[in-house]
């Protein structure tokens, strides 16, 4: 099938979670489907990256988008528009523009939008679309704001979040199908349609699936990008909640902090944390982050499908303590992964299993089983080509 994919960034380099999904899937359906690819990006810079995505489009269309979110323009625009902050600040009136004519010429089978907040660049169009949603981001936006320590901000915060909803929905309802990637957001996401959602999970790459031995040993590691909302509010706990629990019983324990952007958690920093920087195209530092760690702890509490850094982890060998929004789904407790759902029960969890070495093996040598078993993005790409021959039947 020829397919057109509008993504809300350039999936190269694969180091969120969002490039990380989007690269490997392209270069699955790519041994099936001629793919044309709709990005956008922040800096021009990032444009020496579309070679590295050639061999698998046919043809790649980039696009720029707003440099920074938080800018005056930005808010003064979501302010007197209908769309909420997410589409504003990832809207291109170029992409907009051109679109229009690169499906005129394109005679494509599908429209693959990854991602809700791409869909206003679409035109009216008879090709069926496939809207692939990572997360239900009114909900993420919506746990940032109850927990907002500004009273006084929340109504007009609360707006946004009404605005999310709205056009979620919305575009869910235009869509031939969608997709979710956990069980979860499917549920939510058919009952505001009225309609069935497939579930496709996030997947493992090949840079995370080699053979790696047990590597026991007493660091902690949180990974993320600290620019996202439920990252920057994990670190913060693990760090002011968790780890004093810990140290209790385990003095000589290190939490190490690595990713993007770790300078919006720099206040974090201390003689047991280590904060580890990571370039955005540093895939070989994650790689080294999870590889070398003893336990990855993650408080995750906001809504947000399914976490790559807990795959990851669990393809690594390396134990998974985390809550029950954070695992979205993935394997059988204590057999799988160890869930905490408060600070006390995290940092129990996290001297469980560091205490306790025959623990350790099973959980990290099931975990590893799990991904290889259902978690490869040969089977997700397949999955979703299946999406694609039920579009085509569906009538717009």
């Amino acid at each position: 099938m020829r397919i057109l994919m509008l993504t809300p960034y350039l999936p190269y380099p694969p180091s969120s979670g969002g490039q990380i999904r989007s690269y490997n899937l392209i270069k699955e359906l790519s041994k099936r489907h001629e793919i044309t690819l709709c990005a956008l990006v922040k800096h021009d810079t990032d444009r020496k990256n579309v070679k590295m995505l050639e061999r698998y489009c046919k043809k790649i269309y980039v696009f720029n988008r707003p440099q920074k979110p938080w800018t005056i323009t930005n808010i003064l625009r979501t302010g007197f528009s209908l769309y909420p902050f997410l589409v504003v600040r990832n809207y291109s009136a170029e992409e907009k523009k051109t679109l229009p004519e690169i499906i005129k010429v394109g005679e494509f089978d599908i429209i693959h939008a990854e991602t809700f907040y791409v869909s206003p660049h679409i035109p009216e169009v008879n090709i069926p679309i496939v809207l692939v949603d990572q997360t239900l981001e009114y909900q993420v936006v919506q746990h940032y704001v109850d927990t907002y320590r500004y009273p006084i901000l929340k109504p007009l915060l609360y707006i946004d979040v009404a605005k999310l909803k709205y056009w979620e929905t919305y575009y869910w309802k235009k869509a031939a199908q969608v997709v979710a990637v956990s069980a979860s957001d499917a549920k939510f996401m058919s009952q505001a349609i009225k309609a069935d959602v497939t579930v496709i999970p996030n997947g493992v790459s090949e840079d995370f699936i080699d053979d790696v031995p047990l590597h026991y040993n007493k660091t902690i590691l949180f990974q993320g990008n600290y620019e996202w909302l439920q990252n920057g509010e994990a670190a913060r706990i693990l760090v002011n909640k968790v780890l004093p629990l810990i140290l209790k019983e385990i003095p000589d324990v290190k939490v190490i902090i690595s990713g993007q952007n770790t300078q919006s958690v720099q206040n974090l920093r201390s003689e047991n944390v280590i904060l580890n920087e990571l370039g955005v195209e540093d895939v070989a530092g994650v790689q080294k982050a999870i590889r070398s760690a003893g336990v990855m702890v993650a408080p995750l509490y906001g809504p947000g499908g399914t976490r790559l850094k807990i795959l990851s982890s669990m393809a690594a060998r390396l134990p998974v303590v985390t809550t029950k929004v954070g695992i979205a789904g993935i394997g059988k407790k204590d057999v799988h992964y160890l869930e905490g759902n408060t600070p006390e029960e995290m940092a129990e969890q996290t001297v469980r299993v560091l205490n306790d070495k025959k623990l350790y093996a099973k959980i990290a040598l099931n975990a590893r089983k799990l991904v290889e078993k259902e978690y490869s993005y040969e089977s997700i790409a397949e999955k979703l080509t299946q999406v694609y021959e039920k579009a085509k039947h569906v009538k717009n």
